[in-house]
């Protein structure tokens, strides 16, 4: 798929809480995976955690729902998103540890 595809949306998130040290990223990577989305989630120095997902709108949409939730040991305060230009990737969801 492309960017162009209409039946694909990009989301970006940033997620505020008790979401570090509470396995919050592992738990975004493996509901990304199981939904085939690809994207990034990762830690920031605020303590909060920022994420990009894209792929089909209602998968982009089951994992917004999914992180405002979070893994059992989080809190999450707030999830500010803005869509964003779908760029195609088709690569894994993966955690990332740099900017």
């Amino acid at each position: 798929m492309n960017d162009s595809t209409p039946n694909r949306t990009r989301q970006a998130a940033r997620v505020t809480g008790r979401v570090q040290g509470v396995g919050f990223r592992h738990f975004t990577r493996q509901t990304a995976r199981r939904l085939d989305l690809s994207g990034w989630v990762r830690n920031e120095p605020d303590g909060s955690v920022r994420l990009e997902a894209e792929g089909p709108p209602d998968a982009v949409e089951q994992l917004m729902k999914a992180v405002h939730a979070g893994p059992p040991a989080a809190r999450v305060d707030e999830v500010d998103t803005d869509a964003r230009t779908p760029t195609g990737s088709t690569e894994a969801f993966r955690v990332r540890y740099h900017s």
